[in-house]
């Protein structure tokens, strides 16, 4: 499920909304220091399969808006604030030409039987959008610390 910029996506037992990161806002990657809100504890996908792409030179990684291709994307889920999700917003150049757009999916937790299925806002990016000229680099399902050595980003934060 692919929904834009609308409701904020929650969980019944959590009051802020969700996000799930799949790339450098993770623990641990380039630009951990942007995302301030709470890790959800347990291992999160996607539930529909989506292309994982290393976009340009700077490697940068990128989910493309195109269900039922790729893989179930591997990633980690926060709750954030406003505040929170704004810097996440500059950062991925919101709004911008070249930049993501924030959308609602449906997020499966897969740690647990059984599988807990939830929305949450992720940052994709729209195949017809990217330059066909553009270098991809296609991941099989997780964006890892030997994909993060050539990364190179010029987002705000």
């Amino acid at each position: 499920m692919i929904a834009s910029r609308g409701r904020a996506a929650t969980h019944p037992t959590l009051p802020m909304p969700l996000i799930f990161v799949y790339g450098s806002l993770k623990q641990g990657f380039a630009n951990q220091h942007v995302n301030t809100g709470r890790r959800v504890a347990g291992r999160y996908r996607t539930r529909e399969r989506h292309p994982l792409v290393l976009l340009g030179d700077g490697e940068v990684p990128c989910i493309l808006a195109t269900p039922g291709s790729g893989s179930q994307v591997i990633g980690e889920l926060y709750e954030v604030d406003e505040d929170g999700m704004a810097r996440m917003d500059r950062l991925e150049r919101l709004g911008e030409p070249d930049g993501y757009e924030r959308v609602e999916l449906s997020i499966e937790r897969f740690d647990a039987a059984p599988v807990h299925t939830l929305t949450a806002w992720v940052y994709v990016k729209q195949e017809q959008a990217l330059p066909a000229s553009l270098r991809r680099v296609v991941l099989a399902d997780e964006y890892r610390p030997e994909h993060a050595g050539r990364f190179r980003w010029r987002g705000k934060a």
